[in-house]
């Protein structure tokens, strides 16, 4: 497999500092909606019952973005001691149409596929 050129890695690190920031930015826009929903407000039941499932979906939104951006985060750190790009399994390179794809990821698609079907 290919290594990545300077052109792709630079590429793949701008893209990395990108999605943190918008995620680090979804993260602060939603934090008063991901708050309890508090049943001393003058609503009414269907009113309440639908924003708890916004508030739930909310919630589970921003445990996802919160799990990419620590994801995000390791790559960054992997760029900075040069070993971006690298399977951390393996450590064969991970290929830019999958960093493309997924900047964060720190497992080629083999090891990946691997870890998925062992539950890891």
């Amino acid at each position: 497999m290919n290594e990545l050129n300077e052109a792709q890695r630079s590429e793949l690190y701008r893209l990395l500092l990108e999605l943190s920031e918008e995620l680090r930015q979804l993260l602060a826009d939603t934090d008063d909606g991901a708050q309890p929903v508090s049943l001393d407000e003058p609503i009414g039941r269907l009113s309440r019952v639908a924003a708890m499932q916004q508030q739930s979906m909310l919630q589970a939104n921003r445990r996802t973005a919160r799990i990419r951006l620590a994801r995000m985060e390791s790559a960054l750190r992997r760029h900075a001691s040069g070993e971006y790009g690298s399977c951390a399994a393996c450590e064969e390179e991970i290929g830019y149409a999958r960093l493309k794809a997924q900047p964060e990821a720190a497992f080629c698609f083999e090891c990946q596929e691997s870890r998925e079907v062992r539950g890891a």
